[in-house]
């Protein structure tokens, strides 16, 4: 027998994080495959490459229909194996997955489509140059637990109409989520081997992608693991996209509407149990309406329900997903306390909650650059609000952090917004919203400094699933190019006449490099090389 047939596979539970019972189990990938595997996902891919975009959407609109037809279903997987409400669930994961489908298959073709280039000077008027996208070949997708269906899945649309193949790794934390992708692709009918799902070890997989020649590497998931595996990518120079952390500032100006900024900021950093790389965990607001609003922001925080979100609608904020996730947000707030913040305000819980990663949603005032929850990603439902004296001080605070994911800007004033909004490090500004944009297929996502490298979404995400590939052409039936062999001084002085008709000091030294230029061009273009043979 071969070690393949003797192979027992290791068996992965997935385990809701809200009430510790049993969701799933799935048995873990053979790594020990993954070059048969990278080589069936070629063949396909070479299947596939060969479609048009038409037939490529047609498959994508198959996924787009199941996800119609299931989303409450989707919505409950997601739920009990994130630990997110069920309405959460449907808003941020299945809803943004039926987006992609819609858009990316009506939007590949026009953002990947070849574009002639215009022509850049007078001397190459015969040369044309076509701009062209190709596919990548077999691109990796190692996907988090934070949003384990809409993150993965938006990146594998993008992926398959740019004519890719797939191996798509979901979080461990939630590998049944990875079960579900796999049922929505199966719906599309792709060619056998085409998407493939990879149960295992993060670092594992990721070492065996790379050693199988993988073509791109797309990582979602904190700044330490990312810079691990970019240094791995430097072995092989393999090509990564990477979307880390963030410690996202929201900023109030005085002339902001107050009911929707406390309403944009309760749901935006406490969303998901905090757990959004791109949500609110910083607000500076300016001291005219700093203290109105903390105590509409107070008021709307122990209002909200914390428990278990996949049993009913009677709650706003689910568990978080992980033990280890829940002991960092307890260090944060602990380390807050200790340096003099205060807490303004806590969600109430709602059910049995003793068996969960719960936390409440918890506001925060008093606070300095000292603590861990201004100055690190705490990825949990904590809000730390901080007076400044005017916009200045807050847009000094909120670009002081080597994290640059998002930011959003709050005033009435949408021209004052949109020039604050500029001088903000962010890859992503957003005016009297937050977070948000995520959930737009069109919009492109990814951060500056320590947030990551590359975009995904947009015609951006589409093109980074592709590779450049320029193609140029001679409009004439040219012997020589006037740089070619064989060389003279006539060819000297050509070339010096050339430099002087592109870049004349006037008229008349214009006008004689011209006369001089045309009987050696065409001399040199079309007459045979004269060999002496």
């Amino acid at each position: 027998m071969t070690a393949q047939q003797t192979h027992t596979p290791k068996v992965v539970l997935d385990t809701n994080p809200a009430t510790g019972t049993a969701v799933a189990e799935l048995n873990e990938t053979d790594l020990a495959t993954l070059g048969e595997r990278m080589a069936k996902a070629r063949q396909a891919q070479a299947v596939w490459a060969a479609k048009s975009f038409k037939e490529r959407a047609r498959h994508i609109r198959m996924m787009r229909s199941y996800i119609v037809d299931r989303a409450e279903d989707l919505a409950r997987t997601v739920s009990e194996s994130n630990g997110k409400t069920l309405t959460d669930a449907l808003a941020t994961e299945v809803l943004p997955c039926a987006l992609a489908c819609q858009w990316y298959s009506k939007n590949a073709e026009k953002a990947l489509k070849p574009r002639m280039r215009p022509t850049g000077s007078l001397l190459f008027f015969n040369k044309r140059t076509q701009m062209m996208r190709v596919p990548l070949g077999v691109v990796g997708i190692i996907s988090p637990w934070n949003y384990p269906l809409s993150i993965p899945f938006g990146e594998i649309v993008m992926g398959l109409m740019a004519g890719n193949a797939i191996l798509l790794k979901v979080a461990a934390a939630t590998p049944s989520v990875g079960r579900a992708i796999e049922q929505i692709i199966a719906a599309g009918e792709l060619p056998e081997g085409l998407f493939q799902h990879i149960v295992g070890s993060g670092s594992k997989v990721a070492t065996g992608f790379f050693e199988n020649g993988i073509d791109k590497l797309f990582f979602t998931g904190s700044v330490p693991a990312g810079k691990t595996l970019m240094a791995q990518a430097a072995d092989t120079l393999t090509p990564v996209s990477l979307e880390l952390g963030g410690n996202d500032p929201m900023i109030v100006l005085d002339d902001a509407d107050l009911e929707r900024a406390t309403n944009g900021a309760a749901w935006a950093g406490y969303q998901n149990a905090g757990q959004s790389c791109g949500g609110v965990e910083r607000v500076y607001v300016v001291e005219a309406v700093y203290d109105a609003f903390v105590d509409m922001l107070a008021k709307k925080t122990r209002q909200l329900r914390h428990g278990v979100g996949c049993k009913g609608f009677d709650v706003d904020i689910g568990s978080l997903t992980t033990a280890g996730q829940l002991r960092t947000v307890q260090q944060h707030l602990e380390d807050a306390l200790a340096k003099g913040a205060r807490i303004e305000a806590q969600s109430r819980p709602v059910g049995d909650v003793d068996n969960g990663f719960f936390f409440p949603a918890t506001l925060l005032t008093n606070v300095n650059n000292d603590m861990l929850t201004m100055c690190d990603e705490t990825f949990g439902p904590i809000i730390a609000v901080q007076k400044v004296a005017n916009e200045e001080e807050a847009l000094q605070r909120a670009n002081d952090s080597n994290l640059a994911l998002t930011s959003s800007v709050w005033t009435r004033d949408r021209k004052r917004g949109r020039a604050l909004a500029a001088r903000l490090e962010s890859g992503v500004t957003t005016i009297n919203d937050h977070l948000y944009s995520h959930g737009l297929s069109e919009a492109p996502w990814g951060g500056w400094k320590e947030s990551g490298i590359g975009r995904t979404h947009g015609f951006e995400g589409l093109e980074e699933m592709s590779q450049a590939k320029m193609v140029n052409w001679d409009l004439l039936p040219a012997k020589r190019n006037l740089w070619w062999y064989p060389f003279d001084q006539a060819t000297y002085k050509g070339l010096l006449n050339a430099l002087r008709f592109a870049f004349p000091a006037g008229a008349g030294q214009w006008l004689s490099a011209s006369l001089k230029l045309t009987p050696f061009l065409l001399g040199k273009m079309f007459s045979k090389w004269k060999t002496g043979d």
